[in-house]
């Protein structure tokens, strides 16, 4: 049974491995958002059009996947987060709505995105997904988690004031909560999911903000190009070792 619904499944299992991929890409995400829109100075109209188009391209070849590829599913995972950062910096810098009322735009979004899939399919499960109508929608709360997550990281450090690495440190102080509760409480595992699945995207922004910003900002200066190729490096060796933990037998 078990060998049969994972030969079914097109997403990542929820593992340690999952999250640690999860906050590496949205590290990648961040800097690379960045870079486009600020180092190749191509605005954020641009960046928002350029990381669109690539977001697009990678989500129909993984919908076209008769099962889970972790190149094709991590490359979306990655793309999410890029668009995320263009997304939020374009509602806060483009449109000028801040990251206070982008957060509650997005927010929105998710919940909106939730209770649309929660009516078809009476559940919010996250593992495993077959059917592709359920699995758009977990591509497009996704979306919305990710580009809510940079607009709340955005939110710590530009509107409440706080440095970059106290803004990773207060993402990843909720992770933890998070961690405990599921661990040691009977607290709604789906729930959970989708906390920690936000709040490690502003750990992720704000760990690369706090990589490639300026000193006199809190940061460690070493530029968005730098901080994305060691980024790219780290998820390519994931990567590589997701499709290897395929190739190994499984015992039941």
């Amino acid at each position: 049974m078990k060998t049969h619904m994972k030969s079914l499944n097109k997403v990542a299992q929820i593992t340690l491995l999952f999250w640690l991929m999860k906050i590496v890409a949205t590290t990648l995400g961040e800097t690379l958002g960045d870079f486009i829109a600020q180092t190749l100075d191509l605005g954020y109209t641009v960046g928002l059009l350029s990381t669109f188009a690539f977001f697009g391209i990678v989500l129909v070849i993984q919908l076209t996947r008769k099962k889970y590829i972790p190149i094709w599913f991590w490359l979306v995972i990655i793309a999410t987060t890029t668009l995320g950062t263009e997304i939020s910096d374009f509602i806060d810098r483009s449109l000028h709505l801040g990251y206070s009322w982008g957060s509650l735009l997005l927010f929105f979004g998710l919940l909106t995105t939730l209770f649309l899939w929660y009516k078809k399919y009476n559940n919010l499960e996250v593992y495993p997904i077959a059917e592709k109508s359920k699995e758009i929608y977990y591509w497009i709360a996704i979306l919305f988690s990710n580009s809510l997550g940079t607009a709340f990281g955005d939110y710590l450090t530009d509107v409440i004031g706080l440095s970059y690495l106290n803004g990773a440190l207060v993402t990843a102080g909720i992770i933890i909560l998070v961690v405990v509760l599921h661990y040691f409480t009977k607290t709604n595992q789906i729930v959970l999911f989708w906390i920690a699945f936000i709040f490690t995207r502003p750990f992720g922004a704000t760990f690369g903000d706090f990589l490639t910003k300026p000193l006199e900002k809190g940061g460690l200066d070493l530029g968005t190009l730098p901080a994305s190729i060691v980024s790219i490096l780290i998820m390519g060796t994931l990567i590589f070792i997701s499709h290897r933990n395929l190739k190994k037998p499984t015992h039941y």
